[in-house]
């Protein structure tokens, strides 16, 4: 579990399903020295070979850059390349089984969607965080679940840093965090902007008075 000493605040940043990994670095290099707290590779149509060679070189960069790089739906991959931590979804793993192969540091993450009583079992199976959405329409994946900022006061009690995700934009994050949210995951509302860097900024800047009040 990530202590509140270590309890990050910002944004997600979710790669997109990049074909080409000398491209995929290209558009991540400028966003995570731009300020990202954390990146998560995540790339369904990739083949076994590709998403290893994509993630390796990801890790690197988030090496440069001090960035944590959590690998999402494969506990065996983050593993084989020493990245901080898994995203599992909720048909991707359970837990425990995470934690007991990447060990007590690592940083293990559970889609909760829109149910309390989720997050309150992935935390007591040793979560490290829990991701709620999705809070608005998204392009990004289907889902048929509707999270409401509600749901990020109610889990406030669960200790453990809340991630928003789905839909979110500029215009609409700022309840969001205003709600409790720790960490807001983007993946097209950054990787497809017009000016990538500038969309990641107006995520950030909701923070900063949150950060400047504690």
């Amino acid at each position: 579990m990530l202590s509140v000493a270590q309890r990050p605040r910002g944004v997600y940043l979710i790669t997109p399903d990049e074909p080409d990994t000398a491209q995929l670095l290209a558009r991540t290099a400028p966003l995570l020295a731009a300020g990202a707290t954390w990146l998560q590779y995540r790339n369904k149509r990739a083949s076994d070979s590709l998403r290893r060679e994509q993630a390796e070189a990801l890790l690197a960069l988030c090496a440069v850059h001090e960035v944590p790089l959590i690998v999402n739906d494969d506990a065996a991959l983050a593993h084989a390349i020493g990245a901080a931590g898994v995203h599992l979804g909720g048909t991707d793993g359970d837990v425990p089984s995470a934690r007991a192969l990447l060990g007590p540091q690592a940083i293990i993450g559970a889609s909760c969607y829109d149910q309390l009583a989720n997050a309150e079992r992935a935390v007591a199976d040793g979560a490290s965080y829990v991701a709620f959405g999705a809070f608005f329409p998204t392009t990004t994946k289907v889902t048929s679940s509707r999270a409401h900022p509600d749901l990020l006061r109610q889990s406030a009690a669960l200790g453990v840093p809340r991630v928003a995700i789905g839909g979110l934009s500029p215009d609409n994050v700022e309840p969001v965090i205003d709600a409790g949210a720790d960490l807001v995951a983007v993946v097209s509302g950054i990787y497809a902007a017009a000016d990538p860097v500038a969309a990641l900024r107006a995520f950030l800047a909701p923070f900063r008075p949150h950060q400047e009040a504690s």
